[in-house]
């Protein structure tokens, strides 16, 4: 066998194997973003839960006929900090179960005008804005990630 030939089969094989590890370590670039995002998720999901029992807590003196809700978010958050393992449909609950809760809010003015309430309020919105970016951006960056996987 003619030596030229042997260091183009080597040259071959080289360059073959750089694209193949080029590949690998992209998508394991990838797939450490997606565990990131899916992690910035979780904080804020854990921040918001956190500020849940104060504002229950703030607004049961104003509802009291309103428990049955009060209770269903607590029985939610309970059921997260025992699992921290939240599915999209326990998610979806805990959204709707929280939309209830700031609707029954919106029936008490006296409510609205306290300033514990307003305060955390406030940061519960802060923290649904930063969640909703969060979410943005794990949904982009699962869509890199499995468009490079297909490609």
């Amino acid at each position: 066998m003619d030596n030229s030939l042997i260091y183009i089969i080597l040259i071959v094989i080289l360059v073959l194997n750089s694209m193949i590890l080029r590949v690998y370590n992209k998508l394991i670039k990838l797939q450490n973003r997606v565990k990131n995002a899916q992690a910035n998720i979780e904080i804020y999901l854990n921040k918001r839960f956190d500020l849940i029992p104060n504002l229950v807590e703030t607004v049961k003196g104003y509802s009291k006929h309103e428990s049955t809700t009060l209770e269903d978010i607590t029985a939610l958050r309970s059921n997260y900090n025992n699992k921290k393992d939240l599915s999209i449909k326990q998610a979806e609950e805990i959204n709707n179960e929280l939309s209830k809760f700031l609707a029954i809010v919106e029936n008490y003015p006296d409510l609205k005008a306290n300033s514990q309430y307003m305060s955390l309020q406030n940061e519960l919105r802060v923290i649904e804005d930063h969640l909703g970016i969060a979410r943005q951006r794990y949904n982009e960056v699962v869509t890199n990630y499995n468009t490079t996987i297909e490609s």
